[in-house]
């Protein structure tokens, strides 16, 4: 199982995101989750997958606002699971408090910990540290592409409703290394499901 835990950057001196958080990755990914995204202690995150794809997509979600310290955890979970999130536990939670503790401290405001330890949590985490940062230059124009993209337009789709030419959709998907991003995002989930079985 995989546990994401994220903490909220600078939440003294900011309006506190969790509730709308909560409530935007239980929308987007209702079915995917074992049990609901929830508040756990003041102004932290903390849900379940168990899937790679899953992971690298709440992560990819979160880190996109650059308001979180993430931490992804490696290892078993106690089973059966409790009622909530609040209520499981085991040694992928163990991971996961690590690992956004060592987030915190972290450029890309992003780690990986596998409970029993294992070299694969350090290659996982420096793969997709590579694409936190391909993604965090990205501008509004390329951002808004990138969506578009991902709803499954078509880039001659996107650059009508974009007000743009093809031929400039397609430098910025190049400039933008979407393509990149891509590959990388199912290499990296790829990796997780591996250290997952």
């Amino acid at each position: 199982m995989i546990v994401i835990t994220a903490d909220q950057i600078a939440s003294r001196t900011t309006s506190d995101m969790v509730a709308n958080t909560v409530d935007a990755l239980n929308s987007s990914f209702d079915g995917k989750l074992p049990h609901r995204a929830e508040r756990t202690v003041g102004d932290e995150i903390q849900l379940m997958v168990d899937s790679g794809a899953t992971a690298l997509h709440v992560i990819r979600d979160l880190s996109r606002v650059g308001r979180w310290s993430i931490g992804v955890g490696l290892g078993d979970v106690r089973m059966p699971l409790g009622a909530s999130i609040r209520e499981s536990n085991g040694p992928a939670f163990f991971a996961a408090r690590d690992a956004v503790e060592r987030a915190k401290k972290r450029a890309t405001h992003f780690a990986v910990s596998h409970n029993p330890e294992s070299p694969l949590a350090g290659e996982i985490e420096a793969l997709i540290d590579l694409l936190l940062l391909l993604r965090e230059e990205r501008t509004g124009k390329a951002w808004r592409l990138y969506d578009l993209l991902a709803e499954g337009m078509t880039q001659g789709e996107a650059a009508k409703k974009l007000g743009v030419s093809a031929q400039a959709t397609s430098k910025m998907s190049i400039a933008w290394s979407f393509r990149a991003e891509e590959a990388g995002t199912r290499a990296a989930a790829a990796q997780l499901d591996r250290i997952n079985l």
